[in-house]
């Protein structure tokens, strides 16, 4: 072996070796990350889409949970909202008004206590359902989009909403 080859395989052990320990050093930074934060950041964005999805259905109320924006009215089911369910999504075996008015309180309701941490696991479970019903049913090339709210929802069935909710001040009330 000549001095240029011992030379050259040391200097690959050296960058393998610095390689590694910057790699275990972000793999350790990585593992710090609060589930506290994780969670309230997945608990907001999965509430935004489901609840931005609902603001589509209903006419008279307008909240936009982003900006802070608000119209009060008197909410009713608009008209788009059953057009869609009758020509679009045509779900099998329930009547589309049926469908229009279950999606829209679905796509309200569930966000709202997912976004306050109540009843967690529940809601995103809730979500889970609707998310594959559209993936199935409505949307199939869409699996992208739907795997992502799903692998998000899952997160909070598994891990729950974190410290930042309010099941885990009425866990922390009865002790658990």
């Amino acid at each position: 072996m000549n001095t240029a080859t011992t030379t050259q395989g040391a200097a690959t052990s050296g960058l393998m070796t610095r390689l590694t320990s910057l790699l275990q050093g972000v793999h350790s930074m990585m593992g710090q990350l609060p589930n506290a934060l994780l969670a309230f950041i997945a608990r907001f964005s999965i509430a935004a889409v489901f609840w931005k999805s609902g603001q589509t259905k209903i006419e008279g109320l307008a909240i936009d949970i982003v900006s802070g924006t608000f119209t009060l009215g008197m909410p009713r089911l608009s008209d788009n909202a059953v057009f869609l369910f009758k020509e679009e999504y045509k779900l099998p075996v329930l009547p589309p008004e049926l469908g229009a008015v279950l999606a829209a309180l679905g796509e309200h309701i569930l966000p709202i206590l997912i976004l306050l941490g109540l009843a967690t696991r529940l809601s995103a479970l809730g979500l889970l359902v609707m998310t594959l019903v559209i993936q199935v049913f409505v949307y199939p090339d869409a699996y992208a989009t739907h795997g992502t709210w799903a692998a998000v929802l899952l997160y909070l069935m598994a891990h729950g909403p974190g410290k930042l909710s309010i099941d885990a001040w009425i866990a922390s009330r009865h002790g658990r």
